[in-house]
């Protein structure tokens, strides 16, 4: 079968929809599919067309940045040449090409999957107000021309205003989740290098440092936990300095996160190899996620986590709440409620509840990459 992924954002570029994204196409790859990946060229020093884990990665070049967002003429002119090569569509949203790749890929006769990762919650402003509406009046039209709409769980379906009005197209696909194997000494040699052992216990977080994180929720909840435990600290794991559109937000809360690695309480991992991702979720003892909106909808990390035994303090959020709700590892919390979060972290810090490693496999099984990718295919097979 041949595939087309289009995405506004693809690797290096790091998020939770780009990591998605490239997880299932490189399990199509592996089982035997033809998987064109049609996205931005958002750095001057990547390759127009390169091959990536077996998917071929074409990147059109950007004439315009609002905010998050890519113009990208190029995309538009080129977009019908990729539509015809393929059996299948599969546009990940929120994107602004999207209904010209739907109405293409109807034109042409294809079959047209959107994954649908989040409802678009942009900052202020009256630009990002009127990209805001130009992308949700695409998304609309795309809706109309596609076969099926994915997303992520029913509890984040039922929630959206979007997903909501077009119930009989919606399917739900748990989102896919990898980790490299570590070995005990590898885990071991990280955790010496972090000088993980002078702290107790450690806090994780991972992700890129982004207003809608809730970064500034956790720091709050840091003082009732340090009373509770004196030498905690939390391990960031993610990008933090020029982050796009996230500078004015790092640059705010800077001085408050200066005054914790000076005290030995913060410690930024940054974009870690993948080889040592693992390492960071064997190092750390609960994992919190205080995501302030809707442009979260489910959290890959947690499940993350949950894969190395360790549990979760997550928002009450639609899609956000359901690793913790399905698997019972861990609890959630009111949103934006920093008094609640430290409660809920020493709580959990407290029990040390440890989970079995069955448990954590039976989750790994679930959500492997190569399970997600082959119920999307069975899904391209019957609609």
């Amino acid at each position: 079968m041949k595939i087309l992924a289009a995405l506004t954002y693809y690797k290096p570029y790091i998020s939770g929809l780009t990591i998605y994204a490239a997880r299932v196409a490189e399990a199509w790859a592996r089982a035997g599919h033809e998987v064109t990946v049609l996205t931005s060229r958002h750095s001057a020093d990547q390759a127009p067309e390169e091959m990536l884990n077996g998917v071929r990665v074409v990147r059109e070049p950007v004439f315009l940045k609002i905010s998050k967002g890519a113009v990208m003429p190029k995309f538009w002119l080129d977009a019908a040449k990729y539509v015809k090569e393929a059996d299948v569509i599969n546009i990940h949203l929120p994107q602004l090409e999207s209904a010209l790749l739907a109405r293409l890929g109807r034109k042409y006769g294809k079959k047209i999957v959107l994954t649908y990762h989040c409802d678009l919650q942009m900052p202020s402003g009256v630009i990002n107000s009127l990209a805001n509406k130009g992308v949700l009046w695409m998304n609309d039209l795309a809706f109309r021309s596609c076969d099926a709409v994915v997303t992520n769980s029913q509890d984040y379906a039922d929630h959206s205003e979007i997903l909501s009005k077009i119930k009989d197209k919606v399917h739900i696909i748990q989102p896919p989740v990898e980790l490299d194997p570590i070995s005990d000494e590898a885990a071991a040699a990280f955790r010496m290098k972090k000088n993980a052992d002078r702290f107790s216990p450690i806090i994780g977080m991972a992700c890129r440092f982004a207003a809608d994180k809730g970064v500034e929720i956790l720091l709050d909840a840091l003082p009732k936990v340090l009373t509770a435990f004196p030498k905690a600290a939390v391990f960031f794991m993610g990008p933090y300095e020029n982050v796009l559109g996230e500078a004015a937000y790092y640059e705010r809360l800077k001085p408050r996160i200066d005054e914790l690695i000076k005290a030995g309480h913060w410690q930024f991992m940054g974009r870690l190899p993948d080889a040592e991702v693992p390492a960071f979720y064997r190092c750390i003892d609960v994992l919190t996620m205080p995501s302030l909106n809707r442009t979260d909808s489910f959290g890959l990390v947690q499940i993350e986590a949950m894969i190395n035994g360790k549990p979760v303090a997550a928002s009450d959020l639609p899609g956000i709440r359901v690793p913790v709700q399905r698997h019972g590892m861990g609890e959630i919390f009111p949103v934006g409620d920093a008094n609640a979060l430290a409660d809920a972290l020493i709580r959990i810090l407290h029990t040390k509840q440890v989970y079995s490693t069955e448990f954590c496999e039976e989750i790994k099984k679930m959500y492997s990459p190569d399970n997600v990718a082959a119920i999307y295919t069975d899904l391209f097979k019957n609609i």
